[in-house]
């Protein structure tokens, strides 16, 4: 009926209503097939197409806070490596929750092409009768992850230069292996470099408000402790850090140096600028993205160990 209404064909039809005219219909045939859409109120059926075919051109992202910035990098490196071949489809799982195997099961049922599963919870094995990438998940089986050693390793020889020997801690309350993984090696860091931790221990939801009200209850124990430099497991939980620090005028980085992991867009623009292990999102999902194609064509996956470095700014003196 929409190829009727048009005046073209069906197969025509299919590229535009898939959204993939570009290159291979006309501008004003897709306008006209675009406005037989509208009248006649037709909507692609993907379920049924992906019976038809046996998996769908859906690609489905699931992550656990697409409102975080580094979410966005990671879908926008996701996005520009799938091209027009799939089309992304964005899940979100319920707040202060990891995707884990059950969100998986729900998108299996739609056929699509593959998934993607960004920070998944460490306690499940994820499986699926579809292709799946699992994000950041170390020690996950067809996982892309960051390759830690080098950024950890720059961020503690970078306190120990500026003269810190006792810092302190602010751990996300994911469930993701992440951010157990970011601590454990810091720690190790820390104790082969000389570097005392503080025992009084703190973590946040990954929001700059969370962050903002753990640090309010602990900042002052760590620095009447002695510590003059506080790490966070992500840039977003630092910004809580640094709010707290300007209110009580604790100077940044004079009294009490600031540093995250993540390197988000915001991390250059602080007050100060934050010192940062930069872990970045559009190579992840970028990354995600070709194990994907790789793993649907038949082809070997590239290697999935990304690097990670430190940018050092001025709330570590830098």
């Amino acid at each position: 009926m929409v190829a009727e209404r048009a005046g073209t064909s069906i197969a025509t039809v299919s590229l535009v209503v898939n959204g993939k005219e570009r290159g291979r219909v006309s501008t004003p045939i897709v306008a006209r097939v675009r406005a037989a859409v509208d009248e006649l109120g037709y909507v692609v059926d993907h379920a049924a197409s992906s019976l038809a075919r046996g998996s769908g051109d859906l690609v489905v992202l699931i992550a656990p806070d697409l409102s975080n910035p580094f979410f966005a990098e990671v879908i926008r490196g996701v996005r520009d490596t799938l091209g027009e071949r799939f089309q992304l489809v964005l899940s979100v799982t319920e707040r202060g929750s990891q995707p884990g195997l059950e969100d998986v099961r729900r998108f299996e049922r739609l056929r699509p092409a593959g998934i993607l599963v960004d920070a998944p919870t460490a306690d499940q094995t994820i499986a699926a009768s579809v292709p799946v990438v699992l994000l950041d998940a170390p020690g996950g089986a067809d996982a892309v992850n960051y390759d830690l050693s080098a950024g950890v390793s720059s961020l503690v020889s970078h306190l120990g230069a500026a003269g810190h020997r006792h810092v302190a801690y602010l751990d996300g309350t994911s469930r993701a292996q992440t951010f157990a993984v970011r601590r454990a090696m810091f720690e190790q860091a820390c104790a082969a470099a000389g570097v005392t931790m503080s025992d009084v221990t703190a973590q946040a939801d990954l929001t700059i408000d969370a962050a903002a009200e753990v640090a309010a209850g602990v900042l002052a124990r760590w620095v009447a402790s002695g510590v003059t430099a506080v790490v966070a497991a992500a840039d977003t939980l630092a910004y809580g850090v640094l709010r707290v620090a300007a209110s009580r005028g604790i100077a940044v980085p004079g009294v009490l140096a600031v540093a995250g992991f993540d390197d988000l867009p915001s991390s250059s623009v602080t007050a100060p600028a934050l010192t940062s292990v930069a872990l970045p999102g559009a190579d992840l999902g970028r990354a995600a993205a070709l194990r994907l194609l790789a793993m649907l064509d038949g082809t070997e996956p590239p290697a999935h160990a990304l690097p990670t470095r430190l940018v050092p700014r001025a709330s570590t003196g830098a």
